[in-house]
């Protein structure tokens, strides 16, 4: 079996201050050569691979980042499969800076030996049952398509710090307060990092599955606007502008009303393919009102 990927770039400049570069794996479906396998080997396969289009679907392509100064990089949360890693090294290699520093805030991924900078208490987190169980979860799941787990030493920086990397001024800020513990980043004061990029597109149950999640990620919402940022990127997404961000939380408010008028969730749902009919992403309603009506 083998996984194919490749990366979906974009690029964004701040003449005379900084680049970023989005990168996106393209995670493509599981695939096999002509040998003839067992029927259960066969039946693990393709579960193996739908489980594989699952990891896309709600995970919405996670993205990494690569901001480059005038004279060094600094990356952000660094992919995981191995393939990705590949390519996301060779595509680093040939901007022909060295890598000030590896940021990793809510995604662990192949950074390998080397050293990485983490929000407060995020090194602890990621052995914990909840990160813990994920990536063993992940480990069983896609085996030797991941890559080996880091082994480089953490620096923890504290919220309300701003660190210069790059000569680009990093200022970390506590995320939303019912996700994990990492950070919102302000990245040169033009560009808006957090856990999941805002867009105009239905929530995933993986990103609001309770009431008070809502409320918190309203709350983050409105701080990014308040943060004067120009653009808003995410570990899941890619990158958006100011109204999608406005969307969000518009959105929000939407589904708090819909969720205290609906005492089902089969009602929640028909209420929120009204309230927004062409909405995408309306597959993913029937999980989310699972989340919430729990």
């Amino acid at each position: 079996m083998s996984f194919m990927s490749s990366f979906l770039h974009g690029r964004f400049l701040h003449p005379g201050v900084f680049s970023l570069c989005v990168l996106l794996p393209l995670l493509a479906s599981a695939t096999t050569s002509h040998i003839s396998f067992s029927y259960a080997a066969r039946q693990r396969i393709q579960n193996r691979a739908r489980l594989l289009k699952q990891y896309q679907t709600h995970l919405k392509k996670q993205a990494s980042y690569i901001v480059e100064g005038k004279k060094a990089l600094v990356t952000m949360e660094q992919p995981l499969f191995k393939d990705n890693v590949a390519e996301f090294d060779t595509y680093l290699a040939g901007l022909g800076k060295p890598v000030e520093k590896r940021i990793t805030d809510y995604h662990v991924g192949g950074t390998a030996h080397h050293d990485v900078v983490m929000p407060e208490g995020m090194p602890e987190f990621t052995k914990g049952a909840v990160y813990g169980g994920m990536m063993k979860n992940f480990a069983q799941l896609f085996g030797d398509a991941l890559t080996a787990m880091p082994t480089g030493n953490a620096e923890e920086v504290a919220f309300g710090t701003t660190k210069t990397y790059a000569g680009v001024p990093f200022e970390f800020r506590r995320g939303a307060s019912t996700d994990f513990p990492g950070a919102s980043i302000l990245i040169g004061e033009k560009v808006y990092y957090t856990h999941w990029t805002p867009a105009k597109a239905h929530v995933s149950h993986l990103q609001v599955s309770s009431s008070n999640a809502i409320d918190a990620e309203i709350a983050e919402a409105k701080n990014a606007l308040k943060s004067g940022a120009e653009l808003f990127i995410g570990g899941h997404g890619g990158a958006a502008k100011a109204d999608a961000v406005q969307f969000k939380i518009d959105y929000l408010n939407t589904m708090k009303k819909l969720l205290a008028e609906n005492k089902t969730a089969e009602k929640f749902v028909g209420a929120m393919k009204k309230a927004y009919p062409d909405l995408p992403g309306a597959e993913g309603l029937e999980e989310l009102a699972k989340a919430l009506y729990k």
